[in-house]
């Protein structure tokens, strides 16, 4: 199956920047859909954003014109970038991948997780 690593997290203040990353290996990378998601202690996991094969793009209300996603096929990766950060950005951010088409932004559609990576904002 698809290994995902997440990488590019960390502790940061409002208004910062991050981007994240997320490498895919053991998988024909231009074949799947990728998205993030996060989550909060005691919340539930949500959509934050996803990117199809073919660089069609979705994001989350809380998070459009903030965050941007891209994918760099020749490295089978794909990049978070996280502005103007804000405390209720702080969770834990997964990457996740597909094989579908559509997934209409919901996590069950999502076959392949990574870890997940830390991310931290400080008011």
């Amino acid at each position: 199956q698809v290994q995902l690593v997440e990488s590019g997290g960390g502790l940061v203040q409002t208004g910062d920047s991050l981007r994240l990353s997320c490498a895919a290996s053991r998988w024909a990378f231009t074949t799947l859909t990728m998205g993030w998601f996060r989550q909060a202690p005691g919340k539930e996991r949500e959509f934050v954003a996803e990117i199809t094969w073919g660089r069609l793009t979705a994001f989350a209300d809380s998070v459009l014109g903030r965050f941007s996603i891209f994918r760099d096929d020749t490295k089978s990766t794909v990049y978070l970038q996280m502005n103007s950060l804000k405390p209720e950005d702080t969770a834990l951010y997964y990457c996740a991948a597909t094989t579908r088409g559509l997934t209409h932004s919901r996590p069950e559609n999502y076959d392949f997780w990574g870890q997940g990576t830390q991310v931290t904002v400080s008011s």
